[in-house]
């Protein structure tokens, strides 16, 4: 497997990821920044399965573009919000984008 072929359709997958997952995170007041369960796996999964050019491929892209999209486009697109949630304690990666980048390791990959 050749780790050049993958870097374009992963950048691209990420890019489609974040941009995804961006637009369905919600701001809770108290909580931090949710996002659906099962946006971003399946997504990734679509990505992976669209750009990626082999089964290998696939796997790698969606679980890059999946993982790495999900926490750009949940969790740093929105640090700009965390301090009108009054949620006592941060953490990125946290909460509802927790269950997107776990689901997505697993599912992204299963269903690519």
């Amino acid at each position: 497997m050749q780790m050049p072929a993958i870097i374009v359709p992963a950048l691209i997958g990420v890019a489609i990821v974040t941009a995804i997952v961006h637009r369905f995170a919600i701001p809770v007041p108290g909580l931090g920044i949710a996002t659906p369960m099962l946006i971003p796996p399946i997504v990734a999964a679509a990505c992976g399965y669209f750009l990626g050019s082999s089964g290998h491929h696939r796997d790698a892209v969606a679980f890059i573009s999946g993982v790495i999209g999900t926490l750009i486009g949940a969790d740093l697109l929105n640090l700009r919000n965390l301090r009108d949630l009054g949620a006592p304690v941060t953490s990125i990666g946290g909460a509802g984008t927790f269950d997107g980048i776990f689901l997505t390791g697993i599912v992204a990959v299963l269903l690519a």
